[in-house]
């Protein structure tokens, strides 16, 4: 059973929540406030947290940038509706994905799934051996990466969008099927979700002899993975 963290400050909301994931089939606890629930996250009783980006006290984003410090327990994000500026700060801090609020609990509860079937792939879908494209090589079943020799930490869904990548190495691929292999989801319209994952990867991996990232945007069609 899948044990989820709820981080919230709305009560009434927490509890609804609760019972539709419970009823789901997840094991489900509740805090609410940013210093309890990240006291809670970092015991490692988790596999995915849900944090609210607006608590009172100790906000959402000061929660989560701790929590990076310690953990890379999956985070999903409550967003307020609209609120690009918290969404865009959430996934530069480390989260894996966000909902706007209000949502639904149906809603929420797949993208939880999407989140915990990337992070943790079904034993048929594990592949034990390494890929490795110039200078980045990746163990996806250890779910492991690096960069000439050198670890490279990196979030779960970083992971699934570098995997996806070094899978189709030398190829353009779309923001779309990024976003449905290593999100789990269809894009959205207007969705920066996977651009502001790709700027984290630029900066956790090294570049190329030329200073170049090993990342290159190809203009209106997606990502492509080069080596030189």
């Amino acid at each position: 059973m899948n044990r989820v963290l709820l981080i919230d400050d709305d009560v009434e909301l927490v509890e609804m929540l609760r019972e539709y994931l419970e009823q789901d089939g997840y094991a489900v606890h509740a805090e609410h406030d940013g210093r309890s629930g990240l006291r809670e996250a970092l015991t490692g009783r988790y596999d995915i947290a849900v944090l609210d980006v607006m608590m009172p006290g100790q906000n959402g984003v000061e929660t989560l940038r701790q929590l990076r410090r310690d953990s890379h327990l999956p985070v999903l994000m409550l967003t307020a509706k609209g609120d690009d500026t918290d969404r865009i700060l959430g996934l530069e801090m480390g989260a894996d994905d966000y909902v706007p609020k209000p949502c639904t609990p149906r809603e929420l509860s797949a993208r939880i799934r999407a989140i915990l079937r990337r992070a943790r792939p079904a034993p048929e879908e594990r592949r034990a051996d390494q890929l490795a494209f110039g200078l980045l090589e990746m163990w996806p079943e250890q779910r492991r990466a690096a960069w000439g020799g050198r670890q490279v930490e990196l979030t779960s869904t970083e992971f699934n969008l570098l995997e996806v990548l070094l899978r189709n190495p030398g190829r353009t691929v779309s923001k779309q099927e990024l976003s449905e292999k290593a999100l789990g989801r269809p894009l959205a319209r207007f969705d920066r979700n996977i651009d502001v994952h790709m700027s984290s990867l630029r900066q956790k991996l090294g570049t190329l002899p030329d200073g170049r990232s090993c990342i290159h945007t190809v203009h209106r069609q997606g990502y492509l993975l080069i080596k030189d």
